[in-house]
């Protein structure tokens, strides 16, 4: 599925997913299709942002921001985070049209708001704080 943003990726290899160690509680794991639609009507009700991170175990990078998407979680709590395994969900993310992991997209009510391809640790603080702030001024 896709490609790795990164010329350190480890497609291919075997690797322990370390991400899975450094998740927030409000990073919620996508499983399946049905989980996705959940988590969006949840998030819809709820008026929340989602911000939903499409990533791979084998892809470094992905590795690598997992850290800082969880802080991001946890300084954000009125946004919902999800993280979503292309490989055990190809369909779904191809239907999202996922080329490269990670690719984080920030949807309001199911749609796109804004998206962000790589692991640039600051680029992505600056788009969730920027998204972040429109799910403040919705609020007010």
């Amino acid at each position: 599925m896709g490609y790795c943003c990164s010329k350190f990726c480890t497609s291919g290899s075997n690797q322990t997913n370390t991400e899975a160690h450094v998740l927030s509680k409000n990073v919620h794991e996508i499983t399946s299709l049905q989980s996705w639609e959940e988590k969006l009507s949840e998030a819809s009700r709820d008026g929340k942002i989602v911000v939903a991170n499409f990533s791979a175990t084998w892809c470094q990078p992905c590795r690598d921001i997992a850290p800082t998407y969880s802080e991001l979680a946890d300084k954000y709590p009125h946004l919902l985070f999800l993280k979503v395994d292309v490989d055990e969900l190809a369909e779904l993310s191809n239907s999202w049209d996922i080329n490269a992991t990670p690719t984080f997209y920030f949807l309001k009510e199911g749609k796109e708001v804004d998206k962000f391809v790589g692991a640039n640790k600051s680029d992505l603080q600056k788009k969730t704080a920027t998204v972040a702030s429109l799910a403040d001024q919705a609020d007010k």
